[in-house]
């Protein structure tokens, strides 16, 4: 068996805690583990490590190796150059999958942000899922629904099939009443967006109902690189795998999921996993709360103080803070695409970002320049790297600094500070035994994450 996981989405329904450049999947948000590396490990019983495919977009690419490598996983990551929705996604690793293996195996897709506890469970309904899958089936994972949710779509079943049922058909995400209507049926399921089918099945109910995307596959050659040419993915249109196959197939099945499942697609899903106190708040970071219920107050650097609140959601980060009522969670999309349409770039960064080798913090930002805190773990160093829209002055704060030059090494201490000229080729690093701090200024007519040319890294972003 492969496993496609599903790993570009942008989270937009939690921000501000998801953003562009750091969306849900790759945040630890129960455990040690991010959403994504759970995943990951959740499949290793039942999948081997090198038939696990991540797709995601290019801009999380180096972030989702990153993660991978902690948990000493070898899945391979496949970078799509834009966001296409789940089809494009899903066609694209089956394509690996039929250039790199000579049989017809059995492909489960899932997405890198559900929460499953039950490990045994889920595993358990994996194997019915794929004996079904053995028999032609394109298999859905079904969530018996608890309560009338109106942010998932549903899935109405027809008659028992082995191990589960034929799909009569899907239904797009409804009111309140309609979803009502259909947990008192008794045959309608949550769509979980978990898949599994033959690699050959996967192929021809692509041909067969998404032929604008199976024509552009051909263009692909996954032995030159993991990377979707840009050329070939603009083409592609942008569409989810239930609209362009799933909900047109004739060969569709469901098997219930015996396990515990939570898509955490907004804070009111995140509540409902998290801990709670005698008065049914989730209260975390530097909060103080007084006749507060039911609610869900997040503080992750300011004093939140809130009073006389009841099912709410009250969330803090350094840049931003959103509140709702906690019924309408799933209406922070809303306010997420007003952000995308104002082009405010509080939607796609935080102010702290956090980086293999430590972290920074951005400080002051404007037209043709940006100031930052840079701290390097100890033993620890960033990229060789240039860019070719940017200058950079650096000053130490703390610590000591080992500054690599256009070939020529520069140890600097507290209250020193060094030019980083356009397009000279360099690296700060740290090779002492204490945190090392700086101020950057950056200055130029491009100033971005993406203008960094990397020849050499420890973390293999190269």
């Amino acid at each position: 068996m492969y496993a496609i996981i599903l790993a570009g989405g942008s989270g937009s329904r939690l921000w501000p805690l998801s953003r562009d450049l750091y969306p849900k999947q790759l945040i630890a948000i129960q455990g040690d583990n991010s959403l994504l590396q759970s995943t990951v490990k959740r499949l290793q019983n039942i999948v081997d490590d090198e038939k696990i495919l991540c797709i995601t977009n290019i801009k999380h690419a180096n972030d989702v190796k990153f993660q991978i490598r902690q948990i000493n996983s070898s899945a391979k990551v496949i970078a799509e150059p834009m966001g296409k929705n789940t089809a494009p996604a899903i066609a694209c690793a089956v394509e690996y999958i039929k250039q790199n293996s000579v049989n017809d195996e059995e492909i489960i897709v899932l997405p890198s942000d559900h929460l499953i506890k039950n490990i045994t469970a889920f595993e358990n309904t994996v194997k019915k899922a794929n004996e079904l899958a053995q028999d032609g089936y394109i298999t859905t994972f079904g969530i018996t629904p608890t309560y009338p949710e109106t942010g998932y779509g549903y899935i109405k079943t027809a008659q028992s099939i082995k191990n589960g049922y034929k799909v009569e058909h899907f239904v797009e995400k409804p009111d309140e009443n309609t979803a009502q209507k259909y947990i008192d049926a008794g045959c309608y399921y949550w769509n979980s967006g978990m898949f599994c089918a033959k690699a050959s099945v996967w192929e021809q109910e692509i041909k067969l109902y998404a032929p604008e995307i199976a024509n552009n596959l051909k263009e692909l050659n996954f032995s030159q690189s993991l990377s979707v040419p840009y050329g070939v993915y603009e083409k592609m249109p942008n569409i989810s795998i239930d609209y362009s196959v799933m909900e047109k197939s004739t060969k569709t099945a469901m098997v219930v999921l015996e396990s515990d499942w939570n898509d955490l697609g907004s804070w009111k899903s995140l509540y409902d996993v998290k801990e709670k106190d005698s008065n049914g708040n989730v209260i975390e970071g530097n909060v103080i709360a007084n006749n507060v219920k039911n609610s869900l107050i997040y503080s992750a650097k300011k004093l939140v103080a809130v009073s006389g609140l009841e099912d709410v959601i009250l969330v803090e980060t350094e840049d931003a803070v959103m509140a709702c009522k906690k019924a309408e969670s799933q209406d922070v999309k809303k306010l997420y695409d007003k952000l995308s349409a104002d082009n405010l770039s509080v939607k796609t960064i935080h102010k702290t970002v956090f980086r293999p080798w430590g972290y920074y913090t951005c400080l002051a930002e404007g037209e043709g320049y940006l100031t930052k805190v840079i701290s390097v773990s100890p033993k620890q160093k960033l990229s060789i790297q240039s860019h070719n829209h940017r200058s950079e002055h650096w000053v130490i704060l703390e610590g000591r600094a080992l500054v690599v030059l256009d070939g020529k090494n520069y140890d600097l201490d507290a209250g020193q500070s060094i030019d980083i000229p356009l397009k000279a080729v360099h690296s700060l690093q740290n090779p002492y035994d204490k945190e090392l701090r700086i101020i950057e200024v950056q200055k130029g007519d491009y100033i971005s994450e993406d203008d960094i040319i990397r020849y050499e890294d420890a973390y293999g972003r190269v």
